[in-house]
């Protein structure tokens, strides 16, 4: 490789030869210095030295120090070498062709010329410097360039003269890169410096440190960690981050309109990273991100996680090409992002991570969206509120519209596809609509629930979490009866109190609730939606029961049938209490001779008017029957045990 003087020579001569040459070498700089690689020094001092590590197969370091008016950048890694020195002075034309590493003292190195005309590579194998006011010397000294560096008021490309260098680079480094800042450039690298942000060792993994030293005040960024997490460490401040990469090779008729030294770059690898809480859920990262392509790109994006992928980018370096090239990256990305949410554990902050197009920064950022969301859509990730359920895919889940935990806990195994209620709280609209998850409101629920077989209990904790829903909306609920059948409404349901014998009283065909479905809020519920609470008084009093206890003879033929009948009023008599029911007289009930007869021409078995009545004067209620029901409730049904006591005002009223 030729030394420094000999590519000195060469520079000149082909220069002098065709100052047109000359023009065009000092505006491809200036465009790289005004355009592509502006604000972008740090990121590429830490690009360069990520890419030595690489090269020597060691962990990088890389140290920024800001002293006296010089940025000193010293890393480890490979040294520069004969090609690198080649690269330095070349435009476009970087010494890695092998398809490997981020750029190594490539065109990117022209970023330096933001902040310093005398830029210095020190270095345990080559040492090589440049200087604008050397470079202008020299073509000074050319007669054919005299004209073109008057018009350009002096101004030269500095990249293109090597100049021997010495120096030594600090222990510990291979290299130093020893910028002199011109002046006014001060500030604006110190206040670069301070802003370093640790997650620019994200996109760099074979950098494992960044050192900078202010004045004299040191702080470190560091990364550890490789596989799905990665630790970064800012000035003592740790925080890990989920980190899903994939790497393979693309066809290469997607490279056939990129440039030529691009087409043996096949290979990519793409990387999605989002910072996890103390508990492990992700954290959505502040503000607008880029893309990292792999480093920052002017790329706005509105996916909140570090997306870092090798994208083809424009003559001005800040921004994605698009063509054949692109699209596959996108597909790519798109599926490490989905990998990157799915495999993260189950929480509902991940809905966070979930991108809406319409929200979309750029055409890029939009296509990035819609890749993942479909994607997202057709993969099975979201939690089922059934336990039993396996994981969901979005189009076959559904949403509470007003979820509570009490609501959703109900309705789970029964509505299938519910998410969990915290999920379903933290689902907003647009996420909703994005991710194709139905919202199901309380006609759906009410809808669902009809038919459904579950214990009163169950049907008591449903009314519960629908206590502050529209009453008009639960119209259709259905009641479980303490018969075994279910009410289309709550209206006109009777509400079981604590006396009533629920369970006896099926034969009377009442509507009475499931005691269990009524406990607790959940009768406070029913009442509202129509119930009416039921007292063994109020139900006695229900024309529907002397009803039944006139027709009871009809029945006669089947004994069964009517002994039921006539238990379930014996019953509901004793729980009312003391009184006379004479409505209740014509129910039939056993005599003495295995027939039927009405309560009111049956006496009491072993009673003081049994005991003085002649034989066959009067039916006898059976005894094995008496013995089994109340005493007072058979009475008050009318069944005879005494003399009934007649008063009248006058003698004449009475019919004797």
């Amino acid at each position: 490789m030729p030394e420094p003087a000999e590519l000195q020579r060469r520079v000149l001569a082909a220069w002098t030869d065709s100052p047109a040459r000359f023009r065009e070498d000092a505006n491809a700089e200036e465009d790289l210095v005004r355009g592509g690689y502006r604000d972008r020094l740090l990121v590429e001092l830490a690009q360069n030295a990520a890419d030595a590590a690489a090269r020597a197969g060691v962990p990088g370091r890389l140290q920024l120090s800001l002293e006296s008016g010089t940025l000193t950048a010293a890393n480890t890694g490979a040294p520069l070498d004969d090609d690198g020195v080649q690269a330095l002075a070349s435009l476009r034309a970087s010494a890695k062709r092998d398809g490997t590493g981020v750029g190594r003292f490539g065109v990117g190195f022209a970023a330096v010329l933001a902040v310093t005309d005398e830029p210095a590579v020190l270095s345990t194998g080559r040492s090589v410097r440049f200087s604008a006011a050397a470079t202008r010397d020299a073509v000074a000294a050319v007669p054919a360039l005299a004209d073109e560096l008057g018009r350009r008021d002096g101004a030269v490309p500095v990249l293109r003269l090597p100049f021997d260098a010495a120096g030594e680079v600090p222990d510990g480094f291979a290299t130093a890169v020893v910028l002199p800042l011109r002046p006014g450039a001060g500030d604006v690298v110190r206040a670069a410096l301070r802003g370093l942000d640790a997650t620019l060792l994200l996109g760099l993994p074979a950098l494992t440190e960044i050192e900078v030293v202010v004045d004299g005040a040191v702080r470190v960024h560091t990364r550890s960690g490789d596989g799905d997490r990665v630790e970064l460490t800012a000035d003592g401040v740790r925080t890990t981050w989920a980190v899903v990469t994939r790497t393979g090779e693309l066809p290469a008729e997607l490279f056939a309109d990129r440039p030529v030294e691009e087409r043996d770059r096949r290979g990519y690898t793409v990387t999605c990273a989002v910072p996890l809480d103390d508990d492990g859920a992700p954290t959505r990262l502040p503000g607008r991100q880029v893309l990292h392509a792999p480093t920052p790109s002017d790329e706005l994006l509105s996916l909140p996680v570090r997306l870092i992928a090798p994208f083809p980018l424009a003559p001005d370096r800040r921004h994605v090409a698009p063509g054949p090239l692109t699209d596959a990256l996108v597909a790519v990305l798109a599926q490490a992002y989905t990998d990157l949410l799915t495999e993260l554990p189950t929480e509902p902050a991940l809905l966070y991570l979930v991108p809406t197009a319409n929200l979309a920064a750029t055409e890029l950022d939009a296509a990035l969206c819609r890749a993942v969301l479909d994607r997202l859509s057709r993969a099975a990730w979201l939690p089922a509120a059934d336990p039993e359920e396996p994981p969901l895919r979005p189009d076959r889940a559904v949403a509470l519209h007003d979820p509570t935990p009490e609501r959703v806990a109900a309705l789970a195994g029964v509505l299938p596809g519910l998410l969990p209620a915290d999920w379903s709280r933290r689902t907003d609209g647009p996420v909703l609509t994005a991710l194709g998850v139905r919202r199901a409101g309380l006609a759906e629920v009410v809808e669902a629930v009809r038919g459904v077989q579950r214990p009163g209990e169950w049907w008591a904790a449903l009314y519960t979490a629908l206590a502050d829903a529209d009453r008009e909306e639960l119209a259709a609920l259905p009641v479980p009866l303490a018969d075994g059948r279910t009410a289309q409404s709550p209206a006109g349901v009777l509400l079981p109190s604590p006396d009533l014998p629920t369970q006896r009283l099926a034969p009377l065909g009442l509507r009475i609730a499931d005691p269990a479905a009524t406990t607790g809020r959940a009768g406070q519920v029913l009442e509202r939606l129509g119930a009416r609470m039921a007292t063994a008084a109020a139900v006695l009093a229900d024309p529907a029961v002397a009803a039944a206890a006139r027709s009871s003879l009809d029945r006669a033929d089947d004994g069964e049938d009517v002994a039921r009948l006539a238990g379930a009023v014996l019953a509901l008599v004793a729980a009312a209490g003391p009184g006379e029911h004479p409505e209740l007289a014509e129910l039939a009930l056993p005599d003495d001779d295995g027939g039927w007869a009405p309560a009111g021409e049956l006496v009491l078995p072993g009673s003081p008017l049994a005991a003085v009545l002649e034989r066959g004067a009067l039916g006898t209620l059976d005894r094995a029957f008496a013995r089994r029901h109340d005493r007072a409730a058979l009475v008050a049904v009318g069944v005879l045990d005494g003399f009934a006591t007649v008063r009248a005002e006058h003698p004449d009223d009475l019919d004797v």
